[in-house]
């Protein structure tokens, strides 16, 4: 591995910067931040340790650190984390965010909402804004079948207003998402035209074992989706201190889908482990999770006028299979937003249509809470789910906390976080590299690069292209310098410590279209000498890619844990790269 010397003091600034006084999860502590509030919704300050009893499996555990945390004052301006002072050439994936108060993400799901749901969501989220409180940091995500960023974390009003207003926000129709019940079917069309004929019956029976085969792979890949975009934003917000809050506007939750009672031919799909897996990652990285139904208060749409009932006219059992399909669903839904609450340590918001209340009572449940730290008496790190229980001596209160984590073995806890199987397929280092995508930061690195004066008409090195892509081709060389802090380097058997990471550079077009790559995955095995000399200088590394120098072409540049399984990205113009001195 090699790169400039300048980027080894980098590496150290950024070491010191990535340094904040908030907890940091740790290899053997359990981090539960708990919400306190009164009979009114109130949050309840100046609690002590003592006025808490925190268990474990039913077990008392010590609390070993203990904080409140209190939603700053509207006046006090936010205290920003160290920030770094980069030549031109040289870029990061940290960014300096505040380390006094929460982060807000609100995350605009129009994957799983239907069309005249989004509308309200965005009219009442333009409401909210006129109402924020001065400090209040918020960055807003879109989700259609990839996780978009439409607005990086601000506190200027007018900002995050554009941002909605944007085209990039505006609604927009989901092909994924099922009509809802009691919809005429195109099998309801074909006995309406065939009437009684005994001919029919199994043509009708087949259309519609198509349809629920049809709703259930669209409800999996809605999930695979969904949790792709969770566990993004996860590795997005890791290497950000302190608490963040996920408001999630969504109008449906599909996680685990279960075969059809009326027909258990249809298609089976359960996504328990990767939900479990998606709900660690957001924990480790402190992120409690807000669903927010974005459908309001509704009516089960079999009672909805624009619903014509011609189908419940020749069939009339079918409206009370309908209506409880519908309850049933529902309440499905709305237990899958408690899951998702509960193991993050959020609150699910469901039946209001005053859905700007909604977002404010959760920023302020994130804005004040107490932070317990324990080590866990149990060391059997056996993967097994662990309850945990906050309760209090103060009477009259209400205590929203995570109920709960998997135990993974401490050494192997990253790796097992998203080693999802089929049929998720989830893959980190595929997220991450994504053209215009969210810059995952569990491994903070820095990037010098540089582009030759020098054009070629073919690719060089072992650099990769798509067929369609065309020369003349520029060769820049990318200097890597990551933190090895973020790096899991397990010892062998013979003492020396193991290294494996993959380097990744993308060159897009500006419609996300791969032009040319490069992929460098290494294995090392480094002795003590080598190892401490690598802790205190940086982990470094060149590589080079050749880019068309036609049209407008951006790099996505990413590094891989292959041990840890964590990544880090960043995404540059290559207009922004300068050229190196012929």
């Amino acid at each position: 591995m090699r790169t400039s010397p300048a980027l080894a003091l980098i590496v150290l600034t950024l070491s010191a910067a990535a340094q904040t006084p908030s907890i940091r999860t740790g290899t053997q502590i359990v981090i539960v931040d708990v919400s306190v509030t009164d009979s009114h919704g109130n949050a309840v300050h100046n609690l002590k340790s003592a006025d808490f009893t925190l268990l474990e499996d039913g077990k008392p555990q010590n609390i070993v650190r203990f904080e409140e945390h209190s939603a700053p004052s509207v006046t006090t301006p936010p205290k920003l984390g160290p920030s770094l002072k980069l030549d031109p050439g040289i870029f990061t994936n940290y960014t300096a965010a505040p380390v006094d108060r929460p982060l807000n993400i609100v995350l605009l799901d129009t994957l799983n909402t239907p069309l005249k749901d989004q509308a309200y969501v965005r009219n009442q989220m333009l409401a909210f804004l006129k109402t924020l409180q001065p400090g209040t940091n918020i960055a807003i995500f879109g989700l259609t079948t990839r996780l978009i960023l439409l607005q990086g974390f601000t506190s200027d009003p007018a900002v995050l207003r554009n941002a909605l207003e944007h085209k990039k926000s505006s609604p927009r129709s989901s092909s994924l998402l099922n009509a809802p019940v009691g919809t005429e079917t195109m099998s309801d069309q074909l006995a309406d035209a065939m009437g009684n004929d005994p001919a029919a019956a199994q043509v009708i029976a087949n259309l519609q074992q198509f349809e629920a085969n049809l709703a259930a792979i669209q409800d999996q890949m809605r999930t695979v989706y969904t949790l792709d975009a969770m566990n993004q934003l996860g590795r997005y917000l890791s290497s950000f201190p302190g608490r963040k809050n996920l408001i999630w506007f969504s109008g449906s939750f599909p996680i685990s889908i279960l075969p059809n009672a009326d027909d258990p031919s249809t298609v089976q799909f359960t996504a328990d482990k990767e939900f479990q897996d998606t709900t660690n990652l957001l924990t480790r990285s402190q992120v409690a999770v807000y669903p927010v139904d974005g459908r309001g208060l509704f009516v089960p749409p079999m009672m909805d006028a624009s619903n014509s009932g011609s189908r419940y006219a020749r069939n009339q059992r079918a409206f009370s299979q309908d209506l409880i399909k519908f309850s049933t669903q529902t309440a499905a839904e709305h237990a899958t937003m408690l899951e998702m609450a509960d193991a993050t340590g959020g609150k699910a918001f469901r039946n209001t249509n005053d859905l700007k209340s909604a977002v404010q009572n959760a920023i302020d449940a994130g804005s004040n809470f107490y932070t317990l730290v324990y080590t866990p008496t149990n060391k059997d790190w056996n993967s097994r789910y662990r309850k945990i229980s906050v309760k209090t001596s103060i009477q009259g209160v209400q205590l929203i906390h995570r109920h709960g984590y998997y135990a993974y073995a401490p050494q192997n806890a990253m790796a097992a976080t998203n080693s999802q199987t089929p049929p998720s397929g989830y893959d980190a280092m595929r997220s991450a590299m994504q053209r215009g995508g969210p810059v995952p930061t569990e491994i903070l690195f820095t990037a010098r690069v540089v582009a030759s004066p020098d054009t070629s008409d073919k690719a060089a090195g072992t650099t990769t292209t798509a067929p369609s892509t065309k020369g003349p081709f520029r060769q820049y060389t990318v200097n890597y310098a990551a933190l090895p802090s973020n790096v899991s380097m397990p010892t062998g058997d013979d003492g020396n410590h193991v290294l494996a990471l993959q380097f990744v550079v993308i060159a897009y077009d500006r419609d996300g279209k791969a032009l040319s790559s490069v992929n460098n995955p290494i294995s090392v095995s480094l002795k003590p000498a080598d190892y401490e000399g690598m802790i205190s200088g940086g982990i470094k590394y060149a590589q080079q890619i050749s880019v068309p120098v036609k049209g407008e072409t951006f790099l996505r540049i990413g590094i891989h844990d292959l041990i840890g399984n964590k990544v880090g990205a960043i995404e540059i113009p290559a207009s922004a790269v300068p050229s190196q001195n012929p």
